[in-house]
């Protein structure tokens, strides 16, 4: 191991920044003005919210389905290959970014691939992030005003509670959350100021998967429910290559490298973030596999890409209805929470393409709104239009989220710029970069198949 490893590993690890280097001073992250030396820095249990509610968002909706496809325990390996793997591309990006002179994952591209590669990892995160964005807006809609899927329909916890009208309906009751819920908090300018935010999403979370526990349990009891597949089921139907599938819908989940920069550099030392992606990814993981295997064990071979969906069945109790719409509910309150994390880092990375030479952009206020306003506007109609999530996950997941997840961290390491990779450093990203690509192609190759059969 050569001396620069050594140092900013030391840096990394130890927290301490070099002489001249520190968030405060040498570091800033691309939305925020420069603060003066001994400000107020963010906490460290305010970034665990902030990067658990940066992971937890759409995914958790699909993971039930992941199982359904793979089953338990090939689910179970591969979200903990997952969060291992994202755990290691987030100490690569930031052992780089602390060994250059880059504030942003698209500086850090920069650095090692010129204009091309900043560019790149630019477009990847307006595809991820605008992505989630509509995806969050489309689960949101489906809990308030129904969706219709394979012909039937399932209503909403509005029309359910009023009867069918204009006002709850899929386009109103999306306007109204995005104008009165969404846009106040899609205004701030610091990722700080979102940590109560998204500590109230991570508890409407825990309470989701906590119900959803419940209810399975219950049912289990009851005898109501199947035993869960453990291994994956192939049959005319269901191919090898369909369980590839899967992988990127995992991926989707656990990517949040998009927001690791701004988090980062409002904590006053990097191992302060070190702690918090691993706390987190630890109780993403968690929840993760809780909601995966209770949710299958509700609903069995019936689930649905959006699990939400299957929450709308009809009740023989009162308790059971309640908690049906309890369910629903707090997710979609969870989404609504988890949207300004995701919209930070989307409108600092499109800025940053657009004008790379303006003033910081919450220094420009116009600018500011302006982008934030035409932001919400695209994902709002986008919603209205596109019905399903499924496609999104698996097309996200297949290309820009693997790229920001795995490829690009690997070739960071693998090029090299700062020469402070080891041997083992490099294996690990060759490695990443192979699996990536590797299970990326199949499941895209998969997915078009299909699509082309069932014409």
């Amino acid at each position: 191991m050569n001396n620069k490893t050594t140092y900013s590993k030391n840096i990394l690890l130890a927290g301490k920044f070099p002489p001249g280097m520190s968030p405060a001073t040498g570091i800033h992250a691309p939305l925020l003005p420069e603060r003066k030396q001994g400000g107020k820095r963010a906490s460290v249990h305010g970034a665990v919210f902030n990067v658990s509610t940066s992971i937890i968002g759409a995914g958790i909706m699909s993971i039930p389905a992941t199982l359904k496809v793979l089953g338990v325990i090939p689910a179970l390996v591969l979200i903990m290959i997952i969060a291992w793997l994202v755990d290691i591309s987030v100490e690569f990006l930031l052992r780089y970014t602390l060994s250059g002179e880059s504030t942003t994952y698209a500086g850090v591209m920069r650095e090692a691939f010129g204009r091309v590669g900043s560019v790149t990892v630019q477009i990847c995160v307006l595809i991820t992030n605008l992505g989630c964005l509509i995806v969050y807006l489309i689960i949101i809609g489906d809990v308030l005003s129904g969706n219709v899927h394979d012909g039937s329909m399932h209503l909403g916890v509005l029309q359910e509670w009023f009867g069918i009208h204009w006002w709850n309906s899929r386009a109103f009751a999306l306007l109204f959350v995005v104008i009165f819920v969404v846009l106040p908090l899609v205004l701030f300018r610091r990722v700080e100021s979102l940590r109560f935010s998204s500590a109230i999403s991570v508890l409407l979370a825990v309470v989701f998967v906590g119900i959803c526990s419940v209810m399975a349990i219950y049912a289990l009891i009851e005898g109501k429910t199947k035993s869960p597949r453990l291994l994956p089921h192939l049959d005319n139907k269901t191919s090898f290559f369909d369980l590839f599938t899967a992988a990127p819908v995992i991926v989707t989940a656990f990517t949040f490298h998009f927001n690791v920069h701004p988090i980062s550099f409002e904590l006053g030392k990097p191992s302060d973030m070190v702690s918090a992606v691993k706390i987190s990814l630890l109780l993403c993981a968690g929840i993760y596999f809780t909601i995966g295997i209770f949710g299958y064990l509700l609903f069995g071979e019936s689930i649905v890409a959006d699990i939400l969906v299957n929450f709308d069945q009809s009740s023989d109790t009162a308790i059971g209805a309640l908690l049906n719409d309890t369910v629903r509910l707090s997710y979609a309150f969870h989404l609504m929470l988890a949207f300004p994390l995701l919209n930070f880092s989307l409108r600092a990375n499109i800025d940053e393409l657009l004008f790379p030479k303006k003033p910081l952009l919450a220094t420009d206020s116009i600018r500011f709104v302006s982008l934030t306003l035409a932001l919400l506007l695209f994902a709002y109609l986008a919603a209205i239009a596109i019905p399903n999530i499924w496609y999104f996950f698996q097309f996200m997941g297949s290309t820009s989220a693997v790229c920001l997840a795995f490829i690009f961290p690997g070739a960071i390491v693998l090029r090299d710029v700062h020469s402070i990779s080891t041997t083992r450093d490099k294996i690990v990203a060759a490695v990443m970069i192979i699996l990536a690509v590797a299970t990326s192609t199949i499941a895209l190759s998969t997915n078009i198949y299909s699509l082309v059969r069932n014409k």
